[in-house]
């Protein structure tokens, strides 16, 4: 077994994972593997009607490459939403399969602060300062119906926001 792990970020869509997963860098040795990251550097803000069919390809190409990162000698932080409970026993199951210690940290936030967090994503991504989506009131409904709240059991660092 590697010595180095993955730490799977899980958390509300725009809710401080990036903010976290960037602390983590400045603490230890890590390399942040983003989805949204590559997604907007290759699409921008619309991939169109194949945007989760890629999505499903970079989660498992990343996966790929934070094993062979890892194996390498440094941390990865996956900086993705884990946003199901499935999502999150794969990743567990992916990484124990290749000898990897995997933790999944909950960034937890409430509604108004991610209120906030959301209009200050929207006008940066308005005025593009950052590359970020900018996050309307039909993704925030898509993600409400697809978040499962993860068990205190789940998760290995709640992170309170």
């Amino acid at each position: 077994m590697f010595s180095e792990k993955v730490i799977c970020i899980c958390g509300k869509l725009c809710g401080g994972k990036t903010t976290y997963a960037k602390r983590l860098c400045q603490q230890g040795s890590a390399v942040i593997l983003s989805v949204d990251e590559i997604m907007l550097a290759v699409f921008g803000q619309y991939a169109g009607d194949k945007h989760e069919i890629y999505v499903h390809r970079l989660y498992k190409f990343l996966c790929e490459k934070a094993v062979q990162i890892v194996k390498a000698g440094v941390n990865v932080v996956l900086d993705w939403g884990f946003w199901t409970k499935d999502n999150r026993d794969k990743a567990k199951a992916y990484f124990k399969e290749h000898g990897i210690s995997c933790e999944i940290h909950y960034i937890d936030i409430c509604d108004e602060d991610w209120a906030k967090f959301i209009e200050k994503r929207n006008a940066s991504a308005e005025a593009h300062k950052d590359r970020a989506y900018y996050v309307d009131s039909k993704l925030v409904e898509k993600f409400n119906n697809m978040f499962e709240m993860p068990s205190k059991e789940e998760i290995d660092a709640w992170i309170i926001i």
